[in-house]
C-alpha cells in the first residue's frame, strides 16, 4: 500500500521476488523494457516529500499532478527491481535444481530439537487504522482496518466454512463465515499458497507455490487434497501424484469432469480427480527445452519460458480447452493455445475482442458462470505495460455463450474503470497499473451478469460489464469524507479493503451469501449484493483479520523496554503493511509507520526509540513510538516521526537494495550503520533529525550495494553484491572502522571458502570484535549450477575476516538469512525453513524449540527480557526463552 508520507509507490509496496528454484527476474525483465532506471528512482525519492504535505492538506490531485505522468512508469520500474531481489538472494549465481527444498525439509524431520516452545507474539489483531498512531506520516484512517499478510487463495462453502491461504503462511479454516481461524496445513513441507479450491465433492484442494511473480513468492511442493476439510488437517500423504509439481508455482486449478487442470510455472498439467495416486500428466509447455533437464535449463530466462496462467474448458465439451500462457513481461511464446482433436496444442486466433497475440497476452484470468452461460476474462498486456505509464491492463472481456472460443466482447478497459469510482484516478496512474500482480475474477453463482473483479482495487458489475462500481477503493484519502481529524470529516468514510487484490470466493453463512476477497492486507468480506454510497463505494466491508489468522510478512523485528506500560515493546517492518508496534499491555497492535516496512533499529532500553526503513534506505525515526499527541495536525513540522534517509536513498536501486540493511553498534547504541553503495554512520542515535547527519565511512564501489551490516565497538562489517543477479554475480565483505579509518576488502575469491553466494547476515562476538559469524543465503553447489556456488551456510572468523571456517556441519542445505550470538555463548541461525541452535563449544546443530511454523525466518534479535525474537516472512513474530538453554532464570 502507498503511504502518504512516501509518494506514489504503489508498485514497490508489492514485493521483492520469487524464491525457491527460480532465478532472478532482473535481466529477463529488463529485456522487455521493465528494468530499473536510476534516474527514475531518484525522481521518486525527490517528489515524495511534496506528497506528504499535499495529500494531508486535502489537495491530493495537485500533489500527484506535480509529480508528472512518467511517475506511473517509475512504479513499474521499481517493482521489477524489487521483484528481482528476493530471488537473487536465494539463487544467484546460478539455477537451483528442483528438489532442493524437499531434500532440506526431509533432513529437518530427522534432526533433534531442543526443549522449549516458541510463543506466538503477534497472534493479536493488527489495526492499521489505530488512532493512537494517526501521525501525518502514517496510513491510519485510510480505511483498511485490521490487517494481516498477503492472502493468495480463498475457498468457501454454503455452510459457513471459509479457507484462506497465506502467501507463505499456509491454510487457515473458519467455521463461522470468517474469523476465529485455525491453521490446518502446518504439517506440510510448504506453506506457500498458489490457490485453494473446493471440488464438487466438497474436498479442499491446496496448490502450493505462490503464483505471483512478485516480491516474496516461494515455490511449493505440489497439490494436496483434504477429504474432510471441515474437520481434518493436511498431511504430507495428501499429495496428489508424485513430485512432478515440486519446485514450481501454481496459478490455477480448474475442474472438468473427472479431470483437474493445473496452470503452473512449468506449463499445464492434468490429473484424475477420482484416482489421486499416479503421476501428473504434462499436457503442454511452449518451450520444453527450458524445463528442468532440458537442453536450455541453465539459461537465466528458463523460469519465465513456460508460465501458464489459466485454463478455460468449454462447459458443453470438456475436450475443448483454451490455455492462457505467457510471462508478464512479454515473450514470443505468449498467447492463447487451443487443444486440437489429436491432443496437440496450437495458437488460437479470431476469438473476437479477446487478444491472442504475444504482445497483448500476459497475465490472464478466466471466470465461468456456474450454469456455463458466461465466461469472463481479464488480461494484462506486456505491450501496454511497456509503453503506457498509467496501466498495464488490456481489458475485461465476456464470452456471452460461455465458450472459451467466443466470440469475446470487451466490457471494460482501464479508462472505463477509473471513471467508476476508483481512488487511483487522482494519483497519476490508473486501474491495472499492477495487473501483472493484482488479479482476480469471480462470477456470482446465482447471476451470470454479476461479477467481482480484483486489480489494485475491487470492482463490481451487476449487468455483465455495461457499468461498474468500485466497492473496494484503494483507500479513503482522496475522498471528501476524509480528514486526519475525525471531528472534521465531511461525512462518514466507509471501511474499505486493503489494496492489491489476489483471491476471491463466494460462500454462505447462516443463509446469507458473502463475497470474500484476499489481498496484501489479508481477507475481507461483504454481502454478495452489498450496499454502496453515492460514489459506488461499499458501506459494508468487514475485516476478517481478527488476530487468529497471522500471515504477516516481516522483514525485521525490534524489541525494547516499554517504559510506560511495563514489559517490552515489539515492532517490525512488514511487506505492504507498514511498521507494527505492540506495547506492554496492548491487546491490539497498531501501525506507527505506513507503506512498506523494511529493516528496524530499536533501543533496548526504551522501545519508543525506533528507526524504521521504508525502502531503499528511506529511514524514519521516532522517539515516542509515533504516538499521536491529539492535535491531529497536518503540518509535517509537528509530526512525531522524522525522515533521516542517508544520501544513497535518493539513488533508488543504484544506491541501495530494496530492503537495505541498518544496524546499531552492539556496544554503542547511539552509533548506527546503514548500507547502500556506501557504508553510512550516524553517531547521534535516535536524536538524528536529518539525512545530512550521516557520514560516509566507506564506498563499496561502483555497482556494489550492501546486503548485510554489523558493528561492535566501532568495528564494522559490510557484506555486498554487485552485480547481484545471475549474470556476473559477485559478492564481497568489507571491514573497517565507524570513523572511516582502516577500511579494506576481504580476499574472498570466487572459489574461496566463503561461497560466491549472497551474504545475508552477520553477528559479532560482544567480547571480541575480531570474532564474527556470517550467514550465506542460497542453496549449495549440490543444487546450484552457478560458478563458485560452493557449499555451506554459516562461516566463522576469529581474525576479523582474514580466514574463515565452514561451521555448517549437519545443517540442512537451505538458504540462511540471519545469525545471532546468544547469552551464554550459543549461536542461533534463522533460515528459510527453521531456526537452528548450536550450544557453546558444540559443533552440531539442533532445531531450536518446538512450535515454530516452517516459514522463512528473516531476522533474529534478542530482547531485554532474555528472549530471542524471530521475524518470519509469513507467520508473524515469535519468541523463545533462550535462558532455558543454559539453565539461567529470568
Amino acid at each position: 500500500m502507498l503511504s502518504p508520507r512516501h509518494q506514489r509507490r504503489i508498485m514497490t509496496c508489492t514485493v521483492v521476488a520469487a524464491a525457491f528454484g527460480l532465478v532472478s527476474t532482473q535481466a529477463f525483465a529488463g529485456s522487455s523494457g521493465t528494468g530499473p532506471r536510476p534516474w527514475q528512482a531518484s525522481h521518486q525519492a525527490a517528489v515524495g516529500r511534496q506528497h506528504i504535505k499535499a495529500v494531508h492538506a486535502g489537495d491530493a490531485a495537485s500533489a500527484f499532478a506535480a509529480e508528472g505522468d512518467e511517475d506511473g512508469a517509475d512504479e513499474a520500474e521499481n517493482s521489477a527491481e524489487a521483484t528481482a531481489q528476493f530471488t537473487e538472494a536465494r539463487t544467484a549465481p546460478g539455477v537451483v535444481a528442483p528438489g532442493a527444498y524437499g531434500a532440506a525439509w526431509q533432513q529437518l524431520q530427522s534432526m533433534r530439537h531442543t526443549s522449549g516452545d516458541w510463543d506466538h507474539v503477534t497472534r493479536k489483531a493488527y489495526d492499521s487504522d489505530d488512532p493512537r498512531y494517526r501521525d501525518v506520516n502514517s496510513n491510519s484512517s485510510g480505511g483498511s482496518g485490521q490487517v494481516t499478510g498477503r492472502i493468495t487463495g480463498i475457498a468457501a462453502d454454503d455452510q459457513g466454512y471459509v479457507y484462506a491461504g497465506g502467501a507463505n503462511g499456509g491454510v487457515f479454516r473458519s467455521r463461522t463465515g470468517g474469523g476465529h481461524w485455525k491453521p490446518i496445513s502446518d504439517r506440510l513441507p510448504s506453506l506457500s499458497t498458489g490457490t485453494l479450491a473446493l471440488d464438487g465433492g466438497n474436498r479442499l484442494w491446496y496448490a502450493t507455490g505462490e503464483s505471483n511473480t512478485g516480491a516474496t513468492s516461494f515455490v511449493g511442493t505440489g497439490v494436496y487434497v483434504l477429504k474432510d476439510p471441515r474437520h481434518g488437517q493436511f498431511r504430507p500423504g495428501d499429495r496428489v501424484g508424485g513430485a512432478e509439481l515440486e519446485s514450481t508455482v501454481i496459478h490455477a486449478l480448474r475442474f472438468a469432469g473427472t479431470k483437474v487442470w493445473a496452470a503452473t510455472g512449468t506449463g499445464v498439467w492434468s490429473h484424475s480427480t477420482t484416482t489421486l495416486s499416479g503421476p501428473w500428466k504434462h499436457e503442454f509447455a511452449p518451450n520444453p527445452d527450458y524445463l528442468p533437464g532440458g537442453a536450455k535449463a541453465d539459461d537465466p530466462s528458463a523460469p519465465y519460458r513456460n508460465i501458464a496462467n489459466d485454463i478455460a474448458v468449454d462447459p458443453k465439451d470438456p475436450d475443448k480447452v483454451l490455455l492462457a500462457v505467457g510471462w508478464r513481461g512479454g515473450d514470443a511464446y505468449n498467447g492463447l493455445y487451443a487443444r486440437q482433436d489429436d491432443g496437440s496444442w496450437k495458437p488460437a486466433s479470431g476469438l473476437g475482442d479477446l487478444p491472442t497475440g504475444s504482445d497483448d497476452v500476459g497475465n490472464m484470468t478466466f471466470a465461468a458462470a456456474a450454469d456455463g452461460s458466461r465466461l469472463y476474462a481479464v488480461d494484462q498486456s506486456p505491450a501496454q505495460m511497456a509503453t503506457n505509464p498509467d496501466s498495464g491492463l488490456k481489458g475485461v472481456y465476456v464470452s456471452r455463450n460461455g465458450s472459451p472460443f467466443g466470440p469475446w466482447t470487451l466490457v471494460a478497459d482501464y479508462t472505463k474503470l477509473k471513471a467508476s469510482g476508483s481512488a487511483l484516478q487522482d494519483a497519476g496512474y490508473q486501474p491495472g497499473i499492477q495487473s501483472w500482480y493484482n488479479q482476480f475474477l469471480q462470477v456470482d453463482p446465482t447471476d451470470a451478469d454479476h461479477v467481482y473483479l480484483g486489480l489494485e482495487e475491487v470492482f463490481e458489475t451487476r449487468n455483465g460489464g455495461a457499468t461498474w462500481t468500485t466497492p473496494g477503493p484503494y483507500w479513503n484519502f482522496p475522498f471528501p469524507c476524509w480528514s486526519i481529524d475525525p471531528a472534521k470529516r465531511t461525512g462518514d468514510c466507509s471501511p474499505t479493503t486493503h489494496s492489491d487484490q489476489h483471491a476471491v470466493a463466494i460462500g454462505s453463512y447462516r443463509g446469507r451469501s458473502w463475497a470474500y476477497v484476499g489481498n496484501d492486507g489479508g481477507i475481507y468480506r461483504r454481502p454478495l449484493r452489498g450496499a454502496v454510497d453515492s460514489g459506488g463505494h461499499a458501506k459494508d466491508w468487514q475485516s476478517l483479520n481478527d488476530g487468529t489468522i497471522d500471515t504477516l510478512q516481516y522483514y525485521s523485528v525490534g524489541v525494547g523496554k516499554d517504559l510506560t506500560y511495563g514489559g517490552v515493546s515489539v515492532t517490525g517492518g512488514l511487506q505492504d503493511n507498514g511498521q507494527s508496534i505492540l506495547r506492554g499491555r496492548d491487546k491490539v497492535m497498531g501501525s506507527d509507520f505506513g507503506g512498506d516496512g523494511g529493516d528496524t533499529i530499536t533501543d533496548p532500553a526504551n522501545g519508543c526509540n525506533t528507526a524504521e526503513e521504508y525502502v531503499y534506505l528511506a529511514i524514519w525515526v521516532t522517539q515516542n513510538c509515533g504516538v499521536n499527541d491529539g492535535s491531529w495536525t497536518t503540518d509535517p513540522a509537528k509530526a512525531t516521526e522524522y525522515e533521516v534517509a542517508p544520501p544513497d536513498s535518493d539513488l533508488g536501486g543504484a544506491g541501495a537494495r530494496f530492503i537495505a540493511p541498518i544496524a546499531a553498534d552492539a556496544k554503542n547504541p547511539a552509533t548506527w550503520v546503514a548500507g547502500g553503495r556506501h557504508v553510512w554512520v550516524n553517531t547521534k542515535g535516535y536524536a538524528i533529525r536529518s539525512g545530512e547527519e550521516w557520514t560516509n565511512a566507506y564506498d563499496l564501489g561502483e555497482g556494489h550495494v550492501a546486503t548485510a551490516v554489523a558493528s561492535s565497538g566501532g568495528t564494522v562489517y559490510a557484506g555486498w553484491c554487485g552485480p547481484c543477479n545471475n549474470q556476473g554475480f559477485t559478492r564481497g565483505i568489507a571491514v573497517g572502522n565507524a570513523d572511516g579509518t582502516g577500511w579494506h576488502q576481504l580476499n574472498l575469491p570466487v572459489d574461496g571458502t566463503v561461497p560466491n553466494r549472497y551474504i545475508s547476515g552477520f553477528d559479532v562476538d560482544p567480547a571480541d570484535a575480531q570474532h564474527v559469524f556470517v550467514a550465506v543465503n542460497g542453496f549449495s553447489r549440490k543444487w546450484t549450477e552457478g560458478p563458485g556456488a560452493g557449499v555451506g551456510h554459516v562461516f566463522e572468523s576469529r581474525n576479523g575476516g582474514a580466514d574463515w571456517t565452514d561451521v555448517s556441519a549437519n545443517l540442512p542445505d537451505v538458504p540462511a538469512d540471519t545469525v545471532k550470538f546468544l547469552p551464554g555463548g550459543g549461536l542461533a541461525l534463522g533460515t528459510d525453513l527453521a531456526t537452528f541452535y548450536r550450544p557453546a563449544g558444540a559443533t552440531q546443530w539442533q532445531v531450536l524449540g518446538h512450535g515454530l511454523p516452517s516459514t522463512a525466518v528473516m531476522q533474529l534479535r534478542t530482547g531485554p527480557d532474555g528472549r530471542l525474537y524471530a521475524a518470519t516472512h509469513g507467520r508473524g513474530i515469535w519468541s523463545f526463552d533462550v535462558r532455558r538453554l543454559t539453565g539461567r532464570k529470568g
